[in-house]
């Protein structure tokens, strides 16, 4: 855990200086990492790990307490947003899927390894895609159209997920495909693939992190002002009480669900805020923090 909390911090910190250098292309080396994992490399994880899934009662159960956990930490969002706060219709939107949408992919699957060892990555790729991935295209594109201030036809949105989503259709492939297909050196490869995704994927959090701050939407550090308090508070405290709950009391999920439901704010908040016009700053700030929260417990954990 402690190597890669060094990873991801060094990883960050290239992309916020990179970003902030004149004479480097940061911008356009993040969006060209960020299609490299997009299109090849996740899609690759994802198929061998799906494959290699041991469907049960259980799994499908910690699917199901994942997307409970999803609506009651939107529902207190808006509560919190609209109600207590007070913002906008823009920041309570913000709020809301800095709340509800997880970094799963870049942050989650390689924390599931380094914590629960790589046995544990087909049922940390199973939340990734059936519930964060899904997800983001129901539950935060509905959410940037009803809140925010740039009107977009969700329809138009859900089609673009559809086909630039290769990590779907390699899932829809592994629940198809014969285990012959996923053998074990194949899913042990894919080891390395998780594993040279955490640089690549945090330095391009870090480029956007740091294009946030100097477009004015944020700034670095994030201050952690009432708004992005409460997105980190619901964020990092709700999601994985439901699941445990619910895990305790109906029936027992496997351990990546607890640790995938824990998971920071995901950076795909970002593209969200930008599409739609919601407070960006909220998402930045939300993202910074939970991030680095994550990533403290990480490492305090294993060296208890």
């Amino acid at each position: 855990m402690i190597p890669l909390a060094a990873v991801i911090g060094a990883a960050t910190a290239a992309g916020v200086v990179a970003d902030r250098s004149r004479r480097f292309p940061a911008e356009q080396l993040a969006q060209a990492l960020m299609d490299g994992l997009l299109w090849f490399l996740l899609p690759v994880v994802a198929f061998f790990n799906i494959a290699a899934l041991d469907l049960t009662v259980r799994v499908g159960a910690g699917i199901a307490f994942a997307y409970l956990a999803l609506l009651a930490v939107l529902g207190l969002a808006w509560l919190v947003g609209c109600k207590l706060l007070e913002l906008p219709r823009r920041g309570t939107g913000a709020l809301m899927v800095a709340a509800g949408l997880a970094n799963t992919g870049y942050l989650g699957l390689p924390f599931n390894a380094a914590a629960l060892g790589f046995d544990a990555l087909p049922q940390a790729v199973a939340y990734d895609v059936l519930v964060s991935g899904f997800a983001l295209v129901t539950v935060g594109f509905s959410v940037g159209a009803a809140f925010g201030d740039s009107a977009e036809h969700p329809r138009a949105r859900v089609r673009a997920f559809l086909t630039r989503n290769p990590a779907l259709w390699a899932t829809a492939a592994g629940l198809l495909a014969p285990g012959w297909l996923a053998p074990a050196w194949a899913v042990d490869a894919t080891r390395v693939l998780v594993l040279a995704a955490v640089p690549l994927g945090f330095f391009a959090v870090g480029a956007a992190l740091a294009g946030e701050a100097a477009s004015g939407a944020s700034r670095l550090p994030a201050p952690l002002e009432p708004a992005v308090a409460s997105a980190v508070a619901l964020k990092l405290l709700i999601p994985p009480a439901i699941v445990l709950g619910l895990s305790s009391l109906i029936i027992d999920v496997p351990a990546p669900y607890l640790l995938q439901a824990a998971m920071p704010t995901g950076v795909n908040t970002l593209v969200i805020c930008h599409a739609y016009g919601l407070d960006r700053r909220i998402a930045a700030g939300a993202i910074a923090w939970t991030t680095a929260i994550v990533i403290c417990v990480g490492v305090v954990a294993a060296l208890v």
